[in-house]
């Protein structure tokens, strides 16, 4: 079949690379699209795709958020005019998400953000089938999902970490602590203080600080690919989601200092074992000082958890005609 994926940000590429790839290599076309967005078309490249770049993330006000949008469902209505895929996958692509309703084509859909209301509200209620972890609540799901919800058991980010393999990096003195600046354009952080940049200071003194950085100030910063990096880190510290369930899921201790990183599937994680902490930022320095470079050997642990791109695959085959089956 023909089945579109967007993504959105970096994440929205790993995930739909880890998708893609398998539905590839099952026989269907994938058309994987993307905006531009200082963490996708550069990972994209790096993970070995080419996606067709249409729009880009314009979050300077709620006038460019609106307008930007709308733009990207014009441009995919007209480029899925004369050839409009079967299915649709995506990780709340608003536009995705309006685009395949309107077309009336059947969606896909992972989340993992109940705290996103505008997001969820704009992509969820759209879903056919829903496939998240089994750390977002029934409840949750059923208030925006009228579709069919199927819960995994894991988090989003197995997806791509199940087969990350990445070199042994010397080019980082050790001890090396990795600091992700806080997304503070994102429609659900914006009126939340950034205290990542005060924390990679005050880390300074235990070691080497890489801190990454959402938004180039003069658009020459090299990108780093963060879920090869934080293998390598002796401690993460984050205010959020993705960069520290990658890192603990390799064994790597990572730090998560806001309230907002204080979710379902960060708690999960933790209650599974795997290495990563809610706290105050004020106990960073302490914190950091007493799990610096304390890898966790958690092999059996990720072993143990579903791969959502193997639910994701069977959901597009139910989905399949049977004269296509054949």
């Amino acid at each position: 079949m023909k089945i579109w994926y967007d993504a959105c940000t970096g994440k929205h590429i790993r995930y739909g690379s880890a998708i893609a790839k398998r539905l590839r290599k099952s026989g269907h076309e994938v058309i994987f699209t993307t905006r531009e967005h200082p963490d996708t078309i550069a990972l994209a490249r790096i993970i070995g795709e080419n996606p067709i770049v249409v729009g880009k993330y314009s979050p300077a006000s709620l006038f460019s958020r609106l307008e930007e949008s709308a733009n990207r469902v014009i441009q995919f209505s007209k480029l899925f005019r004369d050839n409009p895929p079967e299915i649709a996958i995506s990780h709340q692509s608003v536009e995705l998400c309006r685009t395949a309703f309107g077309l009336g084509i059947p969606i896909i859909l992972t989340a993992d953000t109940p705290h996103a209301k505008a997001v969820n509200k704009l992509t969820i209620p759209f879903a056919t089938t829903l496939v998240v972890s089994e750390a977002l609540p029934k409840q949750f799901l059923k208030n925006y999902c009228p579709g069919n919800i199927i819960q995994f058991k894991g988090v989003d980010e197995t997806a791509w970490i199940k087969n990350l393999k990445p070199p042994k990096n010397s080019d980082f003195k050790k001890p090396l602590i990795v600091v992700r600046e806080f997304e503070t354009k994102a429609a659900y952080a914006l009126e939340t203080a950034d205290l990542t940049l005060e924390i990679a200071r005050k880390l300074a003194v235990l070691g080497n600080v890489l801190l990454l950085k959402r938004y180039s100030e003069t658009g020459k910063e090299e990108f780093v690919d963060s879920a090869r990096v934080v293998a390598n880190a002796d401690l993460v510290v984050s205010a959020g989601g993705t960069i520290a369930r990658e890192a603990a899921l390799q064994g790597v201790p990572s730090v998560v200092i806001s309230e907002m990183g204080r979710t379902y599937v960060n708690t999960y994680l933790a209650r599974k074992g795997f290495p990563i902490f809610m706290i105050d930022a004020r106990k960073v320095l302490s914190f950091a000082k007493r799990y610096l470079g304390k890898k966790v050997d958690v092999t059996a642990k990720l072993a143990q958890l579903d791969n959502p791109v193997d639910i994701i695959e069977k959901v597009v085959m139910k989905m399949q005609p049977a004269s296509k089956a054949r």
